[in-house]
């Protein structure tokens, strides 16, 4: 029996609806931007599996580093307990981080650093003294799929059957030139009407809102009043982070820094699970006290992995090299040539660009998972190309370490779904 037919035994895949969607492409080995499935056809990996492989897959600078740290440490309990790897991690990670992030507290992924902020900026207030109950998060933001996650979370098709359980959270549109002003007249009522803890925010691109890009200007206004208010501001940063916005940090953009920051997805270069929720020195203080219940009493079993801090590791080494970095800017300039070659096609609405995050939207109504984005889906991997479309967006993120042959390949594939569609 191949693969794919056992998989069908016992798996339940995430976002996936099996009665309409059975098959499952089984891959057998990757290697660089290319993912090979168990019939040795090979598919380029346009969106690095789901922006976290950015230095390629197997990169054998990273699976170096972890196979020495295998045989040293793999892991240990972070209660009571430390370990050089995350140590290491923690002071290169502050030199790169924005100026005023102070501490790190580490988790599994990128929902539980949301979970971690969101606590975090909860009892800030409440060990301060003070009751502060709502969160305001931006209209279609995403920011994970535990409970607080989707609380701040805005796209009811993952969240609906839930939202009766949420956390209480006021929304407001994502900042452009033209709305700012009614904006902040908005978080002014709303803070004249509600205990507001924190502001959550995806800095400059809304991922799972099919790349939606705002200001980084209005943004931040909107956190220049946040702090005016001492309303706690939290930069989920899980997909933004890491060199994609052509920066280290989408923050790096923006004048005003947040309070939190949440980091997972290519922190490891997809090697291993990890993520991270940094903050400045006032939030780590309002926790240090004599008082044992002021304390953040929140941990998992695989906190700060020796393993996946050596992957991290290794991971911020390739950013910060010259190769990734001149890799970046050639990622860049070519998304910004094909752009010029594809904005003006009839079957393209609009383009919109940060850094190598590149998005178009077809001028065809398309169900966000339905028969016809299936039916793209499906047209971009008979050609050899892994993308998948948010209904009728079509976005790349590639691996930084892609060919430009590879690059071109992708963009000659949507061309040809242009032509198609």
């Amino acid at each position: 029996m191949i693969l794919k037919d056992r998989d069908k035994m016992h798996i339940w895949h995430p976002l996936t609806q099996h009665k309409l969607h059975p098959e499952n492409i089984a891959i057998t080995n990757a290697k660089g931007s290319l993912l090979y499935d168990e019939h040795g056809k090979s598919y380029i990996d346009a969106i690095s599996s789901w922006y976290t492989c950015m230095y390629g897959h197997c990169n054998p600078f990273i699976t170096k580093r972890v196979a020495e740290q295998l045989g040293k440490l793999h892991h240990i309990v972070f209660s009571s307990l430390t370990h050089e790897p995350a140590i290491k991690l923690s002071e290169e990670l502050i030199k790169v981080l924005p100026k005023n992030q102070s501490k790190l507290f580490f988790s599994d992924n990128g929902s539980t650093s949301v979970e971690i902020a969101i606590k975090m900026a909860l009892q800030y207030h409440f060990n301060n003294n003070e009751k502060r109950t709502t969160l305001i998060a931006f209209e279609d933001g995403f920011h994970g799929d535990t409970f607080g996650a989707m609380s701040v979370s805005g796209i009811s098709v993952y969240n609906g059957p839930f939202e009766d359980y949420f956390l209480e959270v006021k929304r407001i549109p994502t900042p452009t030139k033209d709305n700012i002003a009614n904006t902040i007249i908005l978080l002014k009522e709303l803070v004249s009407q509600h205990k507001i803890a924190g502001f959550i925010y995806e800095p400059l691109v809304q991922g799972a809102a099919a790349m939606k890009m705002h200001d980084a200007n209005g943004l931040n206004d909107i956190l220049k009043f946040c702090n005016k208010q001492h309303i706690i501001t939290i930069a989920d940063e899980v997909m933004t982070g890491f060199g994609k916005t052509g920066r280290c940090f989408a923050s790096d953009h923006i004048e005003t820094k947040p309070d939190i920051i949440c980091l997972s997805k290519a922190l490891t270069g997809g090697i291993m699970p990890m993520a991270i929720t940094s903050c400045k020195q006032e939030i780590y203080n309002a926790f240090y006290s004599d008082d044992i219940g002021k304390g953040l009493f929140h941990g998992h079993t695989y906190s700060a992995n020796p393993l996946a801090c050596s992957a991290a590791l290794a991971s911020l080494e390739l950013l910060q090299s010259d190769t990734i970095q001149n890799n970046i800017k050639r990622i860049i300039s070519s998304h910004q040539s094909f752009n010029e070659r594809i904005h003006d096609h009839p079957k393209v609405e609009s383009t919109r660009q940060t850094g190598i995050i590149f998005a178009l939207d077809l001028k065809i109504k398309m169900e966000r998972y339905g028969n016809l984005r299936d039916q793209l889906f499906n047209f971009f991997l008979k050609n050899g190309v892994f993308l998948r479309p948010l209904g009728n967006t079509i976005y790349i993120q590639a691996p930084y370490t892609i060919s430009e042959k590879e690059l071109q390949t992708i963009y000659d594939v949507i061309e040809k779904a242009l032509d198609t569609f």
